[in-house]
Order: structure tokens, then C-alpha cells, then sequence
């Protein structure tokens, strides 16, 4: 009782009430410092509508892109609309935006460095030089400015503000000069790309005979055609990684532009001459007083240094190409790889 007493008489004090009216917020609490991050603020001018924001956003619902509607003189207007309730003033929104000025600002963010972006994408965009025809179509449909840029008659990538969406690669007109690269499992990529490689050989040295009979080197024109189903090949890759999208892009890759060396070994020609014994540089071709001269596939280089050696023909040099088909209409298996094998042109010794 005596406590309640005490407040009635502090509350009743002149003092008191003079300070509760003529009270003031200190200046610098009133002011908020810069790093202070508030909900953000969406300058809809600025939007180019790449959706980086909502890809950022860790809180659901917190960020959706909206489309005014169009008028009879112009498209409507898209830009992102933040729901405070849902908002946790993280402000990757505005460390993602790529435009200049920020389409959202909510103070000063983040300190992080260049080489790095919040932005989770599962892709990272490069463009093969070797491949580029410098055309430029890339650089007009790219929707950030400074993006892709011409620097000493290169046509770059800058990964530092590419926001993934894909469509430089969508507009590129030569196949393979933009590449969309996975940036995570890399390890199992890895050895996806073994495993394709390792497949695609066995395939064709399984046909050694065949390729022995046709005789390619007496038409310098005539090729070895035939198709590999991926069935098999999918099966494999996914005890590695289940991921459909990721194998066929990694497949199609490879196929792109992967030139196999094969060496076809035709046992009945040798006079075991051992010329090509001394020659190889691996010690893949031994010589046996049983057997012979023998050769180990596995400690081969195909360097066609015992082609270009041996005066009897007995080691055949090929050069195999693929083409992967994912919408062939006359074959039952649509997915296959098309493999075409050529006799090399390289010179050989004469008998």
C-alpha cells in the first residue's frame, strides 16, 4: 500500500509533469545510422523484371513479381512488391538487383566481396571462346547492363553481375559457344564425364572386328556409322548422381566436342618385326618369345606412333565423332548417340 502511495505522490509532483510534457528523444537515437537495414523500398522504374530478387529471398512470401496492366501505348510495368509481414530486412533483395540505380534499397548492406553473389543459382554461364562468332546477340539479350561485355575483341561474361537467367544462351546461334555449367557436385560431374568417355570407347573397340573388315583406308572418304543407346548409360550415371538434367546436359556436352583416338589391333598381320616394340613411348606393346608382340590397351596413349611405325598395317588409327539425338523419330530408342568413325590420313611406313 505504501508503495502505491509513493507512485500517486511521485505522479502528482509539479517537476514531474513538466518533464513528461517537454520530454525529447536524443537526437542520435532518432537518427538511424547508415548500415541500418530497413524494409526495403522498390523503385519500379528501375525494374528490368530478372526475378533475382525473389530467387534470393530467403523468407517465403516475403517478395513476388506483379505485372501492371498494360495500357493501349505501352506493356505494364513489372517490378517486385514486398510483404512486410513477411520480410526479415535481410536485404539480399538489393545486394542481388543488378540494376544501376537499385531497383530496391533498404540501407547500406552486406560488406561482400566482388567474386561472391547470394544469388543461388545452380548455374554459371561462359562463353567458348574458340567457338564465339562475335555476333553480339548475346550482349543485346542479356537484361544487365555490364553483364557481358567486348573487352580486346573477347566477348566476356561478368560473373560478378550475371544473374543465371539463361538467355544469352537461349539467343547464342552456334551451338556449344555459350555453355550453362553446373557449379555443384563437381566431384560427381567428374566422374559422369569418366564414365561417358570410358563407354563411348568400349562401345566402338567392341566393334573392332567389323571396323577391321570394312577396309576404311582404301577409301579415304568411307565412314564407320553406328548409334549407342544412353539407356544404359543413364542407369549408370544416376548411382552417381539422380539428376536426369544434369547427366544429359553433361552428355551432350562431351558429345559436342569429344574426338576420340581408337587403335584397332589385327593380330594376323604381325611378323613380329618389333618395330613399334622400340617405338612406343608408354610400354603398351611388349614382346613375348610365346605369344609374340602383344599390346596392352590399358597402357595405351594413342599416340598412332605404332601406326605411323609398323610397315604391315597391323595397328589401325581411327578418329571417332558423336552427335547426341534426343528427337530421333525414326528409331525406337529416341535418346541415342550417333558415333562416326574415320581412318586417320596420318602417314604410315610402306612395306
Amino acid at each position: 500500500m505504501s508503495s502505491v502511495i509513493w507512485y500517486l505522490y511521485e505522479f502528482a509532483r509539479k517537476s514531474w509533469a513538466e518533464n513528461f510534457a517537454a520530454a525529447k528523444t536524443d537526437p542520435e537515437i532518432m537518427e538511424a545510422p547508415s548500415r541500418f537495414r530497413n524494409f526495403p523500398e522498390v523503385h519500379k522504374e528501375y525494374c528490368i523484371a530478372c526475378g533475382a530478387c525473389t530467387a534470393a529471398c530467403p523468407a517465403p512470401m516475403a517478395i513476388k513479381l506483379i505485372r501492371d496492366e498494360d495500357s493501349t501505348h505501352e506493356e505494364g510495368a513489372t517490378y517486385p512488391v514486398i510483404n512486410n509481414r513477411g520480410c526479415i530486412r535481410c536485404g539480399f533483395c538489393a545486394e542481388v538487383c543488378p540494376t544501376d540505380p537499385k531497383t530496391i534499397t533498404c540501407g547500406e548492406n552486406h560488406l561482400i566481396r566482388e567474386e561472391f553473389t547470394i544469388l543461388p543459382v545452380e548455374k554459371m554461364f561462359v562463353i567458348d571462346d574458340y567457338l564465339c562468332i562475335r555476333c553480339k546477340k548475346c550482349m543485346d539479350a542479356c537484361k544487365v547492363e555490364g553483364a557481358i561485355v567486348k573487352d580486346d575483341n573477347k566477348i566476356l561474361i561478368d560473373q560478378t553481375k550475371c544473374i543465371a537467367c539463361g538467355d544469352c544462351l537461349k539467343t547464342c546461334p552456334v551451338k556449344g559457344a555459350i555453355k550453362g555449367i553446373y557449379i555443384s557436385n563437381v566431384e560427381e560431374q567428374k566422374a559422369i564425364i569418366r564414365l561417358i568417355v570410358s563407354t563411348l570407347e568400349s562401345t566402338i573397340e567392341a566393334q573392332q572386328e567389323t571396323i577391321k573388315e570394312l577396309n576404311l583406308y582404301d577409301d579415304p572418304q568411307s565412314v564407320f556409322k553406328m548409334d549407342m543407346p544412353i539407356d544404359k548409360l543413364m542407369e549408370e550415371a544416376r548411382e552417381i548422381l539422380p539428376n536426369d538434367e544434369l547427366i544429359v546436359d553433361l552428355i551432350e556436352k562431351i558429345t559436342d566436342r569429344l574426338k576420340l583416338r581408337i587403335i584397332t589391333w589385327d593380330k594376323e598381320k604381325c611378323t613380329n618385326c618389333r618395330l613399334c616394340v622400340n617405338e612406343c613411348p608408354s610400354g603398351a606393346i611388349t614382346y613375348d618369345a610365346e605369344k609374340g608382340v602383344q599390346r596392352n590397351p590399358d597402357k595405351c596413349l594413342r599416340c598412332s606412333i605404332c601406326h605411323q611405325t609398323c610397315p604391315f598395317g597391323v595397328a589401325g588409327y581411327y578418329v571417332a565423332r558423336f552427335l547426341l539425338d534426343k528427337t530421333s523419330p525414326e528409331l525406337e530408342v529416341k535418346d541415342v548417340i550417333h558415333i562416326t568413325l574415320k581412318a586417320s590420313q596420318l602417314p604410315i611406313r610402306s612395306s
